[in-house]
């Protein structure tokens, strides 16, 4: 066989740059410590370490989101607990306020210390994060969502956007509280109506006052305002709708039953003395601003004498009183909200973190490089370079010559 010197050059030059090349791309693998760099180096584990890294890649989007998350929601469980103090001391003192011993002008130096704390509870339903963002105004972020009106009445404008965060596949996570439902929409501690009295000369009250059938409630005359009205004779009661229809026909009234009309039970406590009678309408959650507000007013009129129907002002004091520690529960349960919250982001960060470890154990099995192995061959692929590369030396430097 015969072999021409193009040929000889060609073989040797692509002989050298192949060994040459095994050197580099070892070279390659040794200085950055991983075994695979590409599919041509293991096609099965690339597209698996591909996944790994892909799922990698994730929980840190998560873990990410779970900060954020947990920031928002730390903030909102500390302005509750806030809240729950203004609460408990506007509390404190209608306990104080109802104590026989205080003065006219004790109850007004009580009313204006209501009146901080309703400063200070519409402040804190107006508390702003770190990065100037209300989070108490749903979407409208950007937007005070509470301002309070000439007549003391306060006003909600943010919305009723929730913002969530996905914190793992298939869970996401709420980082606010709406305002509305915060501050305002507090479940009326008496069902769903709330009572108006217009005689009450024996200190009856609405004790309680629920729908119990929602069919027969929405076929009834709007608006659902319903009058009791006790005989100034007879002392039998009958209740009217706002139509002016008997609704419950007149009849001897028992202490402590409950009169059922148009899907509705309402009970009574105290005795009604005749000619006595109120308005019950629907009200299904009462704001916190109103029942604080109410207080304030309940303790401005001073020392109710026997002329002022004291019976009435123990009514109103005993609806506000519980209508408070409603309110209370309220910003406990609003609390509890952001609590659970943070347990389960403070769960789900754990599952990452272990996740986090396996998959980065399972990224190194696969793409980590055995150093001792790969060495070896680097050291072979050298001792074959070398030799191809003096044996090109060698043969290219014998002529006919040598032999004349």
């Amino acid at each position: 066989m015969r072999v021409s010197t193009a040929q000889f050059y060609f073989q040797s030059a692509q002989m050298m740059s192949q060994k040459t090349s095994e050197v580099s791309d070892q070279m390659a693998h040794i200085s950055s410590g991983l075994r695979v760099h590409t599919a041509k180096d293991d096609a099965v584990s690339y597209g698996t370490l591909s996944g790994l890294k892909d799922d990698l890649a994730n929980i840190e989007k998560y873990k990410s989101n779970i900060i954020m998350a947990e920031s928002d929601n730390n903030l909102q469980d500390v302005v509750f607990g806030d809240a729950e103090l203004v609460l408990n001391r506007i509390t404190e003192d209608m306990l104080l306020a109802n104590n026989g011993r205080m003065s006219t002008e004790d109850l007004q130096t009580l009313a204006n210390q209501l009146r901080d704390s309703f400063d200070q509870l519409l402040d804190i339903s107006n508390t702003q994060n770190e990065n100037g963002d209300y989070i108490f105004a749903g979407f409208q972020n950007n937007l005070q969502p509470f301002s309070q009106n000439t007549d003391g009445s306060v006003v909600y404008s943010g919305d009723t956007g929730v913002n969530e965060l996905q914190v793992s596949k298939n869970i996401t996570i709420a980082t606010n509280q709406t305002g509305d439902a915060a501050f305002l929409n507090v479940e009326n501690a008496i069902g769903d109506f709330t009572a108006d009295y217009i005689t009450n000369t024996s200190g009856v009250a609405v004790e309680s006052a629920k729908v119990a059938d929602r069919n027969a409630y929405n076929t009834a005359v709007t608006p659902h305002d319903y009058t009791f009205s006790f005989d100034a004779i007879t002392n039998d009661l009958t209740v009217t709708d706002s139509g002016g229809g008997i609704v419950f026909p007149a009849a001897p009234y028992t202490a402590g039953q409950t009169i059922t009309f148009d899907g509705v039970d309402v009970t009574l406590s105290g005795n009604p003395l005749p000619g006595d009678s109120f308005v019950i309408s629907e009200e299904e959650e009462i704001s916190i601003f109103e029942t604080i507000s109410g207080a304030i007013e309940w303790m401005e009129r001073g020392v109710v004498s026997d002329d002022q129907n004291p019976e009435q002002h123990q009514v109103d004091y005993s609806a506000l009183l519980t209508q408070l520690n409603s309110a209370t529960s309220h910003m406990t349960s609003r609390r509890v909200d952001a609590g659970v919250r943070l347990q389960v982001l403070e769960t789900q960060e754990n599952r990452h973190l272990d996740t986090e470890l396996a998959t980065a154990i399972n990224l190194g099995q696969l793409q980590d490089l055995d150093y001792a192995k790969a060495i070896s061959e680097f050291e072979q692929s050298q001792i074959a370079l070398q030799a191809s590369q003096q044996t090109f030396t060698t043969v290219q430097g014998l002529s006919l010559f040598n032999y004349i």
